[in-house]
Order: structure tokens, then sequence, then C-alpha cells
């Protein structure tokens, strides 16, 4: 009978944060491509959250319960606390679509829809990567040039809402879609600086 919690629960945990966010993505990205029935499918979303949540839970009350931890358990937490800041602001956009009465999908937003799910695809591929750490750098790398890209998508998104759209609050809406959209790839950057900083301190 084993009195503590195998420490290969971690990476079991950890990969399921992973793909739960990128369930939460594809589900966004399918919203925007297709947009009908959004308050069931934010629901939808919402619910992905709050699964997240519950992970991130889960871990925190994993490393107290257990002695010997595959890496730092300060590194655990603050990996398994970023994978659920991403999931938290892709609901966060998905909301907004929601709360601000969209009624239509935009190509700003639908550009950056893949970009996310690109990210949340590198960081299953990272997290699965931890049991052998010579392979997180790839994915690690893979992150920052998308939120890169993410980065050059929103500010010709936001240039381009600007120019071309004259209603003042469908500005205002759109910027703060687009600018939430970002956020979420930033916070996969996050990710990535700690996943190479779990590297480097293990190799």
């Amino acid at each position: 009978m084993r009195l503590l919690p195998r420490e290969e629960s971690f990476f079991d945990l950890l990969g399921q944060a992973a793909q739960n966010a990128l369930e939460a993505a594809r589900a966004l990205k399918e919203l925007l491509d297709d947009f009908r029935d959004v308050g069931p499918r934010t629901d939808a979303i919402k619910a992905l959250e709050d699964k997240g949540d519950d992970l991130t839970h889960t871990i925190i009350d994993r490393l107290n319960r257990t002695f010997v931890t595959p890496f730092d358990r300060e590194d655990i937490l603050e990996l398994a606390s970023q994978v659920d800041n991403v999931v938290d602001w892709i609901e966060a956009a998905a909301a907004r679509l929601a709360d601000y009465n969209v009624t239509e999908t935009r190509p700003q937003a639908q550009e950056l829809a893949p970009i996310i799910v690109s990210v949340c695809e590198a960081i299953v591929e990272a997290v699965a990567s931890l049991r052998n750490l010579d392979k997180v750098s790839g994915a690690s790398r893979e992150i920052n040039r998308l939120e890169n890209l993410a980065d050059r998508v929103q500010r010709r998104a936001v240039a381009r809402l600007f120019r071309e759209e004259r209603d003042p609050i469908e500005v205002m809406k759109w910027k703060e879609i687009i600018e939430t959209l970002e956020e979420a790839t930033d916070q996969g950057e996050d990710v990535a600086n700690v996943l190479e900083s779990i590297r480097t301190k293990n190799l």
C-alpha cells in the first residue's frame, strides 16, 4: 500500500491541464469560425475553465501531500497556475463575446484564434516532454514564436479596426476582445518561460 502519491501523477495532472487548455482553445476557434449558439458554447468554454481550476486545486492538494516531487514543488505550482491562466483568458474572450451581445464575428478575431490553438498544442507537446527535458526547448521556442506572431496580428487588427469601423462602441468592444485574445498567447509565453526554467534547473 502506497502512503504517498506516486510522483508520476504530477506529469499526468499537468498533461490533463494542458489538454484542457487545448480543448478550450479549439472550442473558442470553432465558435469564432461558426458564430451560432453563442450562449451555450460560451457556457461550454466556461465549464472547461472550471475544470482547469479543479485540476489546479488537485495539483496543489497533491503537492501538500507529497514528500518527493519530480522537480521543485514551486515550479510545479507555477506551471499549473500558468497553464490555468491560459484557459482563464480564453474563457474571458468567450465571455466578452456573450456579454457584449456580439452578433457576428470579425476576421481580426478569426486570425488570432488558430494562433491560440497552436500555442496550446505546443503547450501539450512541451508538458508531455517533461519526462525527457531535452525535448522541452523546441516546444518552448515554438510558443515564443507564436506569441510574437500574435503580437503582430493584434497590432494590425486594432489598426484595421480603427481604420474601418465608424461606430465607437463597436471599436471599444472589439478592441477589448482582440486584446483579450492576444493576452491568451502572452500567458502561453509565460508557460514556456516556466518550462525553460524547469529544464535549466533539472538537466
